[in-house]
């Protein structure tokens, strides 16, 4: 039996070890964050939680990364959740493509640092809308009125085209 299947069963030795296995790895990667010890562990708690119930529920069934990948990226999307609900970041996760593939980002990166320096790559035109939908949170009406766009149809197109271009690049690395 492989540890995801017994992880899905809930197997207390295969959770303890692995808890163990990447508490220190986890937070030692996320310290870099200058988030308060304590809370970190919190978050890294609640990760783990999370894989176990993903697991649980056979949601990893199809996992094609580590474990230890998975359980990253559910502490990074925690992470960037905090600093979302504390405004000391200016990104909107929750606005990135639903199939975003958080492990593809090495984890002694950044995300932010990222995709900042991969927006520095794209064209002019598609790094002012990224930065007005997902920095300043403005509707495609709003941005509309900026930019010189024919319609709010033409608009929303150009924003995908950019975001996949971004993406591509993210993944390109």
């Amino acid at each position: 039996m492989t540890e995801l299947q017994k992880l899905k069963q809930k197997d207390p030795k295969t959770i303890e070890k692995l808890y163990l296995e990447n508490k220190s790895a986890f937070l030692s990667f996320a310290a870099k964050f200058k988030i308060d010890p304590d809370e970190l562990l919190d978050i890294y708690q609640d990760a783990f939680v999370a894989l176990v119930e993903n697991a649980a529920k056979g949601k990893l069934d199809d996992l094609k990364s580590e474990i230890k990948t998975y359980l990253f990226s559910i502490g990074k999307y925690m992470v960037y959740a905090r600093f979302k609900k504390d405004k000391s970041a200016n990104i909107d996760i929750e606005k990135l493509p639903e199939n975003f593939e958080w492990e593809t980002i090495d984890q002694t990166e950044d995300l932010l640092e990222v995709l900042e320096k991969k927006l520095s790559q794209i064209g002019e035109q598609c790094y002012k809308i990224l930065k007005m939908f997902y920095y300043e949170n403005l509707k495609l009406d709003d941005i509309l009125e900026v930019l010189p766009y024919q319609s709010k149809d033409v608009l929303k197109s150009q924003k995908s085209r950019c975001l996949k271009q971004l993406k591509e690049l993210i993944l390109k690395k």
